[in-house]
């Protein structure tokens, strides 16, 4: 693990051609039943998660931890029910009614300073005239993370030194592939967890693991496969990032 942020591991399951979404950009709920229990293993394992702001829109939701062993050796660790899921967005352009809201998680914003203000103004619009739903189900984070760089973009290299300060060891991440692409361009992942699902989902526009301008292959980050183990028809990859220390 580097030193000053936490350990980050990104969690995806992708088609085989490894689309993430349609192109459509549904829910990608194309993973069996195994390959969902595989995810909440690694949440669990997780002191944080993290997702983009496309994410949450598709699914309206977080994935909480359901399994009552999982729940029971966090709680054995010290550790609450369920990891705090952190949201990362320039704009803060979300929906206070989605479901997400009402879920028993902890939340956190990771945004820029007009993606704060942008929040705010919404939530004082949403309590005018939604004042009684607002009232019985706040649309609250815990917290607001404000990392911004000259560009008045998050910075993500800042934003992770930051967690780490507040006990974050262990991150997964869960999409979208924008969001790979700039931690992977920064150095930023550590280990990757890819779920090949049997199905072609093809499309020009639609999410790939990692979005983003690409990497040449001389600049391409290196993997190292850890592991794969085969499920019916599921194939689990478990790569770890090369560098030139390792």
């Amino acid at each position: 693990m580097l030193q000053h942020r936490p350990h980050t591991t990104v969690v995806l399951a992708m088609s085989a051609d490894g689309k993430i979404a349609d192109f459509k950009r549904s829910p990608a709920r194309f993973g069996s039943r195994v390959d969902k229990a595989h995810l909440e293993k690694q949440i669990a394992a997780s002191d944080a998660v993290l997702f983009g702001a496309g994410t949450l829109d598709a699914y309206g939701t977080t994935l909480t931890i359901t399994d009552p062993t999982l729940v029971e050796l966090r709680a054995q660790g010290g550790k609450p029910r369920q990891p705090v899921h952190i949201v990362t967005t320039n704009s803060a352009n979300l929906n206070p009614e989605i479901r997400f809201f009402k879920q028993p998680v902890r939340r956190w914003l990771l945004t820029t300073t007009s993606g704060e203000i942008s929040w705010k103004e919404r939530l004082q619009t949403l309590s005018s005239t939604l004042a009684t739903r607002v009232q019985e189900y706040p649309p609250e984070f815990e917290q607001i993370l404000v990392f911004e760089t000259p560009t008045r973009e998050i910075d993500i290299s800042a934003a992770l030194k930051h967690l780490a300060t507040l006990h974050i060891t262990r991150l997964a991440v869960l999409g979208g592939g924008e969001l790979v692409a700039s931690l992977l361009e920064l150095d930023l992942i550590d280990e990757l967890w890819l779920t090949v699902c049997p199905l072609i989902l093809g499309g020009n526009t639609a999410p790939t693991a990692v979005d983003g301008k690409g990497f040449l292959p001389d600049l391409a980050p290196k993997l190292e496969l850890i592991e794969v183990h085969t499920v019916e028809q599921e194939v689990f990859l478990h790569y770890r990032l090369q560098r030139l220390t390792d």
